[in-house]
């Protein structure tokens, strides 16, 4: 079963492996905020105190991890808030197709909106009922779990409503802009026309 959930190339490892690039922020609850700007519904940007994210309904997701460096990690139950919630209190403009995931230390990444708001899709703060570590992203991550987990940003920050397609962090250094594990998107080499921003 746990076979059949395995992407090409992909294994299971050993415990739980955690990678990030740079370092580790520190968490300062009365002055951490979650912005949604861009191209929204009423072209204002709209912000939320760590307060206010708290309040947001929560929901849960079980999903599998795949990362580009190969390893999956299998099952994971994430806690968090669901992209759903967030673009109804934060709505965008009709013509947004991507989004821009925006993290500590100006970390991004870009998202088609089909991706940003799939069933799977979470702003999660829990793995497995627990709070996040800080090395796993506390207090905010998203998961994207059809993605590879580069794509699942960790201390994010708030998102940018985008018109048009942009790279992100890692697409600018040559990684897919889709990044589709199915598909082994790994490389910008292997975009075919249409999967990256023109």
């Amino acid at each position: 079963m746990e076979e059949s959930r395995l992407p090409p190339g992909q294994y299971v490892p050993r415990g739980r492996p955690v990678i990030h690039y740079g370092r580790v922020p520190r968490f300062k609850p009365d002055s951490w905020d979650f912005r949604v700007f861009g191209a929204t519904a009423s072209g204002e940007e709209h912000r939320f105190t760590w307060s206010d994210f708290e309040k947001l309904p929560r929901t849960s997701r079980l999903a599998d991890f795949h990362c580009v460096t190969k390893f999956s990690i299998m099952g994971n139950e994430w806690g968090g808030v669901a992209p759903a919630t967030i673009m109804a209190a934060a709505p965008s403009d009709p013509g947004v197709r991507h989004v821009m995931i925006w993290a500590e230390y100006g970390y991004s990444a870009n998202l088609r909106m089909s991706d940003f708001a799939a069933p799977g899709t979470l702003f999660a703060t829990e793995l497995d009922e627990k709070p996040l570590s800080p090395e796993r992203g506390f207090p905010l991550r998203i998961v994207v779990p059809h993605l590879y987990a580069w794509k699942s940003v960790k201390w994010v920050r708030g998102i940018e409503y985008l018109l048009e397609d942009r790279r992100g962090f890692w697409e600018e250094r040559g990684y897919h802009n889709v990044a589709d594990p199915w598909r082994e998107q790994r490389y910008s080499y292997q975009e075919e026309p249409g999967e990256g921003p023109p």
